[in-house]
């Protein structure tokens, strides 16, 4: 499931450049995976490719793009418009997903309130319950203290979000029917300074 982004991210990049097909040795050279990995990968989903042919690259990114991001537009809400918050909203997400729009940002500064971050505009997090019904908003990016993570999360699920993109430190409780997944960047840094010493 991690790699399917970055081959759909590869392939969208090979159309970019005029490429009709691609081997599965040149991928692997691209995103530095194993060519064995890659064609087991592909085959899991059915005949994707021809030995000695490769992989036709539009029908390729036809085929992840369907099943990373379905057919359906996601529209985003960033919870917390601080640093972390304002440098998301500031990210190009139409670099990854063609079907994601980041459609309002809400925090608790009356300095930002009314303002716009990339064209997007930061509401109050008191209008939250009223917003995100209003713009079709399914998936919350939660970029907020830890103190203030699970009480926020209780009151996305309230409104109707459906998705979580947690940055907080903490686990958050959640309905079964609530995908939450969380990303703790000293959890990463913890990893990558172990794999640094250790490999």
């Amino acid at each position: 499931m991690k790699r399917l982004p970055l081959y759909y991210r590869y392939f969208k990049e090979a159309e970019k450049s005029g490429t009709d097909r691609v081997s599965s040795k040149e991928i692997s050279d691209a995103l530095d995976i194993d060519s064995a990995t890659i064609r087991r990968d592909f085959s899991y989903f059915g005949e994707l490719g021809r030995k000695g042919y490769g992989y036709n690259v539009k029908s390729l990114l036809k085929f992840f793009m369907e099943h990373i991001h379905g057919n359906e537009t996601r529209n985003v809400a960033i919870i917390g418009a601080g640093n972390l918050g304002s440098a998301l909203l500031n990210y190009k997400f139409s670099n990854i997903n063609d079907r994601m729009n980041v459609v309002a940002a809400f925090d608790r500064n009356a300095g930002m309130i009314g303002t716009k971050i990339n064209d997007t505009e930061v509401f109050h997090s008191d209008d939250l319950e009223k917003i995100i019904p209003e713009q079709g908003i399914d998936v919350a990016i939660l970029t907020l203290p830890a103190e203030a993570g699970q009480k926020m999360a209780e009151r996305l699920e309230a409104a109707g979000i459906k998705g979580i993109l947690n940055f907080t430190p903490i686990r958050l409780d959640v309905s079964d029917g609530i995908y939450v997944h969380n990303i703790d960047l000293s959890v990463e840094l913890q990893a990558l300074f172990f794999y640094m010493k250790n490999f």
